[in-house]
């Protein structure tokens, strides 16, 4: 078999397994478990925004815009592409509100910390929170993914807020959900005798 058509199987077997991710309620734990402001934000900001840990690092207050009058984000994604990201007001409010009593300027990143601290502030949290659960940034990426898929219904849109350039790994969260709700129902199914 060719290189090109094994890797197209592993992706199509991929597809199918499903993926992990946090609870609304577990994300909540993780960010009660934070003793500083920014460590809360960041971890809010992965889960709300779904963005990726190198593209939250690199966001700063003057990333953030408006996209009919709903605060966005802009964001250099991937390969340098760049995209527009949801922006909850009330994180847009606390984000600002932070830069502004830590003396952010415009330019200047908003949390100021490498990868490696990124992966141990949430090891920190997770340990705090007593969840049992691995947690690494990326989980939080698919949590967003997962639960905005719920909420919507539509995965081409969340394709384009996660900025994948291929509707392959959408379609995995896509592939959990339906996975879940079949076993929902199969389990509500009862035997006489």
């Amino acid at each position: 078999m060719s290189n090109t058509l094994v890797q197209r199987k592993m992706a199509l077997n991929r597809v199918n397994l499903p993926v992990s991710y946090l609870t609304e309620e577990e994300i909540a734990q993780l960010v009660a478990a934070c003793k500083k402001e920014r460590d809360r934000l960041l971890i809010t900001l992965l889960f709300q925004t779904g963005v990726r840990i190198s593209e939250a690092l690199a966001l700063t207050p003057a990333s953030i815009r408006n996209f009919e009058r709903k605060p966005a984000m802009e964001i250099v994604g991937k390969g340098k592409k760049l995209r527009m990201v949801a922006l909850p007001t009330q994180l847009k409010d606390k984000l600002e509100s932070y830069a502004y009593r830590a003396k952010i300027e415009p330019r200047e990143k908003f949390f100021g910390i490498n990868r490696s601290r990124a992966w141990q502030v949430l090891n920190e949290a997770r340990r705090a929170a007593g969840l049992e659960k691995r947690v690494f940034p990326h989980l939080l990426r698919h949590s967003d993914a997962i639960i905005r898929l719920r909420k919507t219904g539509n995965p081409k849109a969340l394709q384009y807020h996660l900025g994948h350039s291929s509707p392959a790994m959408t379609l995995r969260y896509l592939s959990t959900l339906t996975q879940e709700d079949a076993l929902r129902v199969q389990q509500e199914v009862e035997f006489g005798g």
